[in-house]
């Protein structure tokens, strides 16, 4: 059992659910606080996808994220992608999984704060960067580590 990769994917959940607390209790909503250079906080309630697409679908996205938790949660366990690098793959997207399918499931939207100032883009949170990070580094697993698994399976 990847007890260490579930306890992760804990870890960023309640990380992700620290700081949206502390955004809903300590900035009004679309007000924006100096951050770090090239970055805000800027409290925002999402109630779609990335980019705000399907916001007038929310009870569909809530059902999506809690499917796809179930279904990351048992690919893990399972240990499909035994490598240490897929197994921190799926811990990063089901961490940020379920990060936002609480919010969606408890508030009917997601809580967002972290906006760039150098470029135009979404605000996000710490569940979006475990989602984009474990996506990128699943692309870089299947690219460079599964091709080693399907050669030594068969040996």
């Amino acid at each position: 059992m990847p007890i260490p990769y579930f306890i992760l994917a804990a870890a960023l959940v309640a990380g992700d659910q620290l700081v949206k607390f502390w955004v809903r209790a300590n900035i009004p909503l679309h007000t924006h606080l100096d951050f770090l250079p090239g970055m805000d906080l800027t409290y925002v309630q999402n109630t779609g996808a990335a980019f705000s697409m399907f916001s007038r679908h929310t009870w569909m996205l809530t059902l999506l994220s809690g499917v796809v938790a179930v279904i990351l949660a048992i690919v893990l366990a399972k240990r499909v992608l035994p490598h240490w690098s897929g197994q921190l793959s799926l811990a990063l997207l089901l961490g940020g999984a379920i990060g936002n399918f609480i919010d969606r499931l408890l508030l009917g939207y997601v809580t967002d704060m972290f906006a760039t100032t150098f470029m135009n883009f979404a605000v996000f949170n710490v569940a979006d960067i475990g989602v984009v990070v474990g996506g990128v580094l699943l692309c870089v697993h299947v690219l460079f580590f599964m091709r080693g698994d399907k050669g030594a399976a068969k040996a």
